[in-house]
């Protein structure tokens, strides 16, 4: 099968190499990036935090999967903003996607750089990038094995860091308890910080053209990984608040590790630091491949250069739009700070999924649409305020592109 812009994407995924691809997205951001920040938003509140940070992803998951079933092409939310809401929110939907997608790239990447050579933190992340670039430029089969490895890996190194901190740390039910350091503002800011971890399932979405049976798959592959993630994120959360507790968790540059040595397990700390860099390979690889999608699906519709909507004729990958986000991601990686990234990426995606929420309004049953709708906007406007400043003014910039493309898309 072939489009007007050369071969078309293969249909090779099934429900697993989904469901892997969407927690290789998530596990690794969240546990090993956003739980600092969060305990530091949220303090004694971190548990509630993640609580409704999962409410609003559950609810954004169910959006997307109802969507995904009746639209299964590469694009998500660019593609359901356009087709129930009109081109203008499709446009905008995208464009959230891919800056708000580029900046989680580089946070994962940096990560990479800050677990494995902190010295040389921002050239380990840019040799990420190109690497994992040249993967999924090879194929979407490659990707989802080095994905299946890459969670099971991940998975093993959280198993053995909750056995070792509830089966041998000091473990102080009293540090899980609400104290006089949270506050309605601080857990909501956390939600948002931590909605960073779970945005992951997003990538199935932007899968569409290459999952087999897409209206049956996504839509039970969504739901499953968000489910798994929330369980993993739930028992380690509780186990390193419960050994640290919210203050050292907040000023804790490596939580995990320092969770391990506080059990009186430092010889653990090295295999959990390269667990870390594993599982944010894991997320950059799916992130890389779910802004390229998005690139894809935006360049044939030409608001960006179409030529980006090129297939590989032997791969059957977005080649074009493959190379060009690992080059942007590469120079964003090279520049920007880990935390600031987060914050810009979660105010962005949380608009992407305002927007699945609104679009999944238009199909009826409407309760879900609209308590995900109003939660990622709160969450997205109770972020710190330089991400909030920051993300509009990248917003009204795409605006501003929309208004020309069109004029001369019009011409």
């Amino acid at each position: 099968m072939s489009t007007p812009d050369g071969p078309a994407l293969q249909r090779r995924l099934g429900t697993f190499d989904a469901v892997t691809i969407g927690l290789g997205s998530m596990v690794g951001a969240g546990i090993f990036v956003a739980l600092a920040p969060a305990a530091a938003a949220a303090g004694s509140g971190l548990l509630i935090g993640l609580a409704v940070a999962a409410v609003v992803a559950y609810c954004n998951a169910t959006s997307s999967a109802r969507l995904a079933a009746l639209y299964p092409q590469s694009g998500g939310t660019y593609v359901y903003g356009r087709e129930r809401l009109g081109e203008f929110w499709g446009y905008t939907a995208g464009w959230s996607f891919v800056v708000g997608k580029t900046a989680s790239c580089a946070a994962m990447a940096l990560t990479v750089g800050y677990y494995v050579w902190p010295d040389a933190a921002h050239a380990v992340a840019v040799a990420a990038v190109v690497a994992l670039t040249a993967v999924n430029y090879a194929g979407i089969q490659k990707s989802a094995m080095l994905t299946r490895i890459i969670v099971a890996l991940v998975l093993a190194v959280l198993a053995a860091v909750v056995v070792v901190v509830l089966g041998f740390g000091d473990v102080d039910g009293a540090r899980l308890q609400l104290g006089d350091d949270a506050n309605v503002r601080g857990v909501l800011q956390a939600a948002g910080l931590l909605f960073f971890a779970f945005a992951g399932y997003a990538r199935i979405a932007t899968l569409g053209e290459e999952v087999r049976d897409p209206a049956r798959t996504i839509p039970r592959a969504i739901p499953i990984a968000l489910g798994i993630t929330l369980v993993v994120y739930a028992i380690v959360a509780i186990a390193v608040l419960g050994e640290l507790g919210s203050a050292a968790l907040a000023a804790a540059p490596a939580p995990l590790a320092d969770a391990v040595r506080a059990a009186g397990f430092p010889c653990w700390e090295p295999v959990v630091r390269v667990g870390a860099a594993v599982a944010a390979l894991g997320s950059l690889l799916a992130l890389i491949l779910g802004v390229s999608r998005t690139t894809l699906a935006m360049a044939r519709d030409r608001y960006l250069p179409h030529a980006l909507a090129a297939v590989h004729p032997r791969f059957k990958t977005p080649h074009r739009a493959e190379v060009v986000v690992g080059v942007v991601v590469a120079a964003v990686a090279a520049l920007v700070d880990v935390r600031g990234a987060i914050g810009f990426s979660s105010f962005a995606v949380l608009l992407y999924y305002a927007i699945a929420n609104a679009s999944a309004f238009t199909l009826g049953r409407r309760m879900i649409p609209t308590i995900g709708f109003i939660g990622c906007l709160v969450l997205a406007f109770l972020l710190p305020v330089p991400s909030v400043l920051v993300g509009v003014a990248v917003v009204a910039i795409g605006a501003a592109a929309y208004v020309v493309t069109a004029r001369v898309r019009g011409s």
